[in-house]
């Protein structure tokens, strides 16, 4: 009898590791989500995010201040700018003492709030039969958010470069509509509809619909994965640009 012959085992192929996933996002996200969707993970671009934000924060609050931000802010105000004098240097110096501990919340609420944007993806999706899961959405939502390490990036290399008093918190790179228009004699609504008309909310919308599909197959198409966050997106600009228009 002769032996028979054993087949090799075919190794099993490896996926992207962390940090190749994080490039991958840049210059292949199709491929990177693919891997991503069969091997969810969110550690290491969501530190990532994190760290990138707090070091905006930190140039942010040294180079320029937290006092002439929330000047800033407040001047363009309407309702403030009905204050008497006093009042409204009190609340310029209030919020100045408040504004490092919500910047630097962000450690919490970044999270909390890919949390939400997943949670809302999962059911758009659901209703889509998608067929993905919580995790799946997460860990595209996370890889997706890389673009704004970019921003902080670039954010915080036009603020050593500029004078604190030409920075605009607002619009920091002029990358969205609101950029070029005057904040003073523009609607409140239209102003903060048009702030919402960025390059890289439109990047992340991208890259988060690329992933979806990605990780969903065929059983989801790019056009419904678009849909899964241009629509909730759209009421949640409305909605913040309404209470702008009402309250500021």
């Amino acid at each position: 009898m002769t032996p028979e012959t054993v087949s090799p085992i075919e190794p099993t192929p490896q996926g992207m590791s962390g940090f190749a996933r994080i490039i991958g996002v840049f210059f292949e996200p199709g491929k990177t989500f693919e891997d991503i969707g069969k091997r969810p993970t969110w550690l290491l671009p969501l530190a990532i995010i994190v760290i990138s934000t707090i070091a905006f924060t930190v140039v942010l609050g040294q180079h320029i201040g937290w006092e002439h931000i929330v000047r800033q802010q407040v001047e363009s105000s309407s309702r403030a700018a009905q204050l008497p004098a006093e009042q409204r240097e009190a609340q310029i110096a209030m919020g100045a003492r408040m504004a490092p501990i919500f910047g630097f919340a962000t450690v919490v609420l970044i999270p909390l709030g890919y949390v939400i944007i997943s949670g809302i993806l999962l059911a758009m999706t659901a209703m889509m039969s998608g067929g993905l899961k919580f995790k799946q959405v997460f860990a595209v939502v996370c890889h997706s958010g890389l673009s704004g390490v970019v921003f902080a990036v670039l954010g915080i290399v036009v603020m050593l470069l500029k004078k604190p008093e030409d920075f605009n918190v607002n619009n920091p790179l002029m990358f969205n509509v609101a950029a070029y228009m005057d904040q003073q004699t523009t609607s409140k609504f239209l102003y903060s509809l048009s702030t919402s008309m960025d390059l890289f909310s439109f990047w992340m919308m991208f890259l988060i619909a690329t992933g979806l599909k990605a990780a969903a197959g065929k059983r989801l198409s790019f056009a419904g994965a678009l849909t899964a966050i241009v629509v909730p997106w759209a009421i949640y600009v409305f909605c913040k640009s309404a209470l702008a228009g009402v309250f500021s």
